[in-house]
């Protein structure tokens, strides 16, 4: 190998990294500003699919990737958090608010990366204001992004004078329809390969900014980059439910179908994109020369050409689309039908890649822990039909089932917290992880319990004795009294409300209260030879079973309330 393309190549490849190490502190950091508002944007999803497409704009702004974004609803989705058609939308809004990395680089910057990046890093290391810390790793993200896309500019800029390379790019020219296609084609195999449309979108910039290929060869690989980010979606949608498949194939289908129409009318588009670049600037990108002007200006025009290129582009793909949305997600239908057998789904539906999104990680988690309260619920429920005389083996098998997949579905919740709190995190969301993982905890114990009150039942059936009488009636009514109480600290729990506090303490001491009037009525009749010592000592161990269940529940509450 040639010794100056491999200093070309490691020139770019450390650039590159600058630059997508710029991009993942920038969105840590615009995610940690934003704080509860990139949630809040989550939760007002609606089937208007205009309210979708500017929920995708919006949240791809600040995460910075419309990779990212894709994947957060396939994974809302597959948890049944979003809909089909309210995915579609968030997918049409995301490929808009991907644009917006080339206007940041139209900005042209780049020799202030450096200076931007060093001072914006004192900040970050050394303010004591968590607020200016996150705000310092914005800044210092973007210093990162023009700093890597300077140090990839001056890589490619030998290029222009390397015969062997502009022979072999002679096959890669824009100029026909074939050649459109071969370069759409190698922008989207660049982007299945690095994972990362912004990534291809600056080398694309820093190859054309240096006048390595034409305007026109950059337009079209921006075309193939789009495509290319698709994989990322269809990747994530492996092995998850139909409806999150489809959200996938909804991604790929609209930027296959977009880039198609875009490319059958590229040599009129081109044109009139770059009259709008010279009606701006002064100068046409389609027929100005970098070795005839001043390179950062030529960069400029250049790099504004892209941008637009790549606005219009996805802008024009949404309004042609958002009147057909209905028919893309019966099309998606077709692709993906409901299978005959039910779905085995998973325990969690916690997708990996939701850690590069702590403030909406933590959004996923809270609907696991949904569930946890919903299945103790059914546990309560359940366990009462047992209780009344009505059990039978398959009732009894569901709530010990229920228990171990409560016990899986804890583990899952602490280890996925876990990881997500190991980065930079803001101080809100750890708190909010380990608040989270405390009440996972909870509800396991509280199903442990359910099921130790069943265990109880069975050991007195097994010592041919019935649970009847006064001590069945004691029993069903505290039972009653204490699953009411669950059902109401689980709303608590999901609204997040702090004031209940007081009614739940009260309540509880109430609970304990009728636990131990029922113990002491029990002891009673045991002394009057009413009921065994054996059928005592299990009844007695149901009841403080109970109070365990009412302390769980408590705990919950106290967390919820901050208190713990």
């Amino acid at each position: 190998m040639d010794v100056s393309f491999l200093q070309i190549a490691l020139k770019v490849i450390g650039g590159l990294g600058i630059f997508l190490l710029g991009m993942k502190h920038m969105s840590e950091g615009l995610q940690a500003v934003s704080g509860d508002r990139l949630r809040k944007i989550i939760s007002v999803a609606t089937n208007n699919r205009f309210m979708g497409v500017l929920m995708g704009l919006l949240v791809t702004m600040l995460v910075q990737s419309s990779s990212v974004t894709t994947v957060m609803v396939v994974g809302f989705v597959n948890s049944s958090i979003m809909t089909l058609m309210q995915a579609i939308g968030v997918i049409l809004g995301a490929n808009i608010g991907t644009t917006i990395t080339g206007w940041i680089l139209v900005l042209n910057i780049g020799k202030w990366g450096l200076p931007i990046l060093g001072i914006a890093a004192f900040f970050f290391l050394f303010s004591k204001n968590e607020r200016v810390r996150y705000i310092g790793m914005t800044i210092m993200g973007i210093g990162m992004v023009f700093f890597g896309l300077e140090l990839m500019k001056n890589g490619f800029k030998p290029l222009r004078s390397h015969e062997e390379f502009n022979a072999w790019f002679q096959a890669f020219q824009a100029t026909s329809y074939l050649g459109i296609i071969k370069c759409a084609a190698v922008g989207c195999i660049l982007t299945m390969i690095v994972q990362s449309s912004s990534a291809t979108l600056g080398i694309t910039i820093g190859l054309a900014a240096m006048g390595v290929i034409e305007f026109r060869t950059a337009a079209a690989l921006v075309m193939g980059e789009n495509i290319g980010t698709t994989v990322t979606a269809l990747l994530a949608s492996i092995g998850t439910t139909t409806n999150a498949k489809r959200a996938g194939y909804a991604h790929f289908f609209f930027n296959v179908i977009g880039t198609a129409w875009f490319i059958a009318l590229f040599p009129i588009a081109i044109i009139g994109l770059s009259n709008i670049v010279a009606w701006k600037t002064g100068f046409n990108p389609l027929e100005i020369n970098i070795d005839s002007m001043d390179e950062t200006k030529f960069a400029l025009i250049i790099t504004a050409g892209i941008a637009l290129t790549h606005t219009t582009f996805n802008v024009a793909n949404v309004l042609i689309f958002l009147p057909f949305v209905g028919l893309l997600a019966k099309l998606v239908t077709k692709l993906a039908p409901e299978k005959e057998t039910k779905e085995v789904g998973h325990l969690t539906y916690l997708d990996v890649r939701m850690l590069d999104t702590p403030s909406l990680g933590v959004m996923q988690s809270q609907g696991q822990l949904d569930f946890m309260a919903d299945s103790v619920e059914d546990m309560m429920g359940q366990l009462k039909t047992c209780l009344e005389g009505e059990s039978s083996t398959k009732l009894e098998g569901k709530i010990f089932h229920r228990e171990e997949i409560l016990d899986n579905v804890q583990k899952e919740i602490f280890l996925f917290l876990s990881n997500m709190v190991s980065g930079q995190v803001p101080h809100d969301i750890t708190g909010k992880a380990h608040m989270q993982m405390r009440i996972a905890d909870e509800y396991e114990s509280l199903s442990d319990y359910i099921v130790n009150v069943l265990k109880g039942k069975k050991k007195m059936e097994q010592n041919n004795m019935q649970l009847e009488g006064p001590a069945q009636e004691r029993l069903l009514s505290l039972h009653d009294r204490v699953a009411t109480y669950i059902v109401r600290v689980n709303q608590y729990m999901k609204d997040e409300n702090k004031d209940h506090l007081a009614w739940a303490t009260t309540e509880g001491a109430a609970i304990g209260g009728l636990m131990k009037e029922s113990r002491r009525e029990h002891l009673a009749r045991l002394q009057q030879e009413e009921v065994s010592p054996f059928f005592s000592l299990a009844y007695i161990d149901m009841l403080n079973f109970y109070r365990r269940m009412k302390d769980h529940a408590l705990n919950i509450a106290e967390v919820v309330a901050g208190e713990k």
